[in-house]
């Protein structure tokens, strides 16, 4: 209760201007304490709602116009050659080469107002996996030291789970970009202790990763002997602790022995665990099984999953007939491509992962993110500098889309818009550097905190902010 204390009585009683700025100020407060309840409750929206983050990262750059924000009413040129679908959702329409994602749209939300200012794969790559610009815009480096961490490495520095020996990993990689690494994949500046683990091809053999299955002659008891002895011998070369590389490899050492000796980290890698069944309906590529992997990982706890649904931007230009080497970096030929190669397996493989966490009571603490680095434009054409007899669309970033669910995003909802044409946004545009506040968001860490390097410098875990809208009430 408001107390207030007044040395001008008349007989006892307040006056009257008195009373009303009793009665203003109580309603002012009573107004703050709700306004600020308000704002309170709208920052906990969807904090803390992931156990997992599993991001479906489409390396090259999805087409938004032909998938997720069709223009069935613009001229040929814009429109291009495939035709719109009615969804489960009244009203939103994907791509007629998405018909099963179509179907559960109602798990979706989609943001068609994505948008930032960098048009290369390099380092628009970078920007997607870091939520930070390179300093050199449209450009494609080379892997550098100092360059910034990739999320998952941010998480391992923040906080280690203590479910699985690692909390960041990458699968199907690392990508190519077209043929060199890309940046934005590993630990920059804050090494390699840090770094998410990566593993290529997935389905090729039982354990995704050679070497983890079991070894009746040699126990973990064994194991962790041999690399006592590996430590003693170290002990002898003074000039070890100065050798980054062998420093490096120790840590390498004890990561592989925790793996090891973990057979719940054994289980989870283990793909002959699944019926032929499952895998056929994730799809026998690499997209699917890894899709697949990445199930398994949730499964085990993992923190952060990134997929990439394809490990080069770029490959059909050295196998143009080989689905499994197609990237999203469709130029010229792109209605062929998306058509034959990427949007069946793409539909199929996502389709499989939703319904598959939805079955097992996962998707309510999984938060699924399907993004690219950019979009591609809206006109039509032919670019010489590509190969390919037909048409397509180049790079384009003004605006774009992604697709978001699970850990408390809306179900069946379309956030942002973009204009008739498809080229700019016409509602607030997000960024990625909100993709990576959300992300962080929804595993409970304040986007807004920091992190400490080698050296104790302090760096924002995001510069951006969660994308609130995103979330239901």
């Amino acid at each position: 209760m408001l107390q207030f204390e007044f040395s001008d009585k008349i007989g006892g009683r307040l006056h009257r201007r008195q009373w009303l700025c009793c009665g203003a100020l109580g309603g002012l407060a009573a107004l703050t304490c709700q306004t600020l309840g308000s704002e309170k409750s709208r920052a906990k929206r969807g904090f803390g709602k992931a156990k997992s983050v599993l991001l479906l990262y489409a390396s090259g750059g999805q087409s938004h116009i032909d998938m997720w924000d069709p223009k069935p009413r613009a001229a040929d040129q814009i429109r291009g050659q495939f035709s719109s679908i009615s969804t489960s959702v009244p009203g939103v329409s994907f791509t007629e080469h998405m018909p099963q994602i179509a179907k559960i749209a109602d798990r979706w939300t989609v943001v068609r107002s994505m948008s930032h200012k960098d048009l290369d794969h390099g380092s628009a790559g970078y920007l997607a996996l870091t939520g930070r610009y390179y300093p050199r815009l449209s450009s494609n480096p080379p892997v550098r030291p100092t360059d910034y961490p990739t999320m998952g490495a941010v998480l391992q520095r923040l906080r280690r789970s203590g479910r699985f020996p690692y909390d960041a990993i990458h699968l199907n990689g690392p990508l190519l970009s077209p043929i060199e690494i890309g940046i934005g994949q590993n630990g920059g500046f804050l090494g390699r202790k840090v770094e998410p683990l990566v593993i290529g091809e997935i389905g090729r053999q039982p354990i995704a990763i050679s070497g983890l299955s079991t070894q009746p002659q040699l126990p973990t008891v064994r194991l962790k002997r041999r690399l006592s002895l590996k430590s003693a011998l170290d002990g002898f070369e003074q000039r070890l602790a100065k050798n980054q590389r062998a420093t490096e490899l120790n840590i390498q050492y004890k990561q592989a022995l925790q793996m090891l000796g973990s057979a719940r980290c054994r289980k989870a890698f283990d793909m002959s665990e699944e019926s032929p069944q499952t895998r056929d309906q994730y799809g026998r590529n690499r997209t699917g099984q890894a899709c697949l992997l990445a199930r398994r990982l949730v499964q085990a706890e993992v923190p952060f999953v990134n997929v990439f649904l394809s490990h080069t931007i770029r490959g059909q230009d050295v196998f143009p007939g080989v689905t499994d080497q197609y990237g999203w970096d469709t130029h010229n030929d792109i209605f062929v491509a998306l058509q034959k190669h990427l949007l069946p397996r793409f539909d199929q493989a996502v389709t499989a992962l939703i319904l598959d966490l939805e079955k097992r009571g996962l998707l309510d603490q999984t938060l699924v993110i399907c993004m690219g680095e950019f979009g591609r434009a809206p006109q039509v054409k032919k670019e010489r500098s590509f190969a390919g007899n037909l048409p397509g669309r180049k790079h384009w970033a003004e605006v774009y889309s992604i697709a978001m669910a699970g850990a408390g995003i809306k179900r069946g909802t379309v956030i942002g818009k973009s204009d008739r044409l498809g080229g700019s946004p016409l509602t607030k545009p997000f960024g990625p550097w909100d993709v990576v506040a959300t992300i962080f968001h929804s595993l409970g860490i304040n986007p807004a905190a920091h992190f400490r390097d080698e050296l104790d410098r302090p760096f924002p875990v995001s510069i951006g902010k969660p994308m609130l809208a995103v979330y239901g009430p």
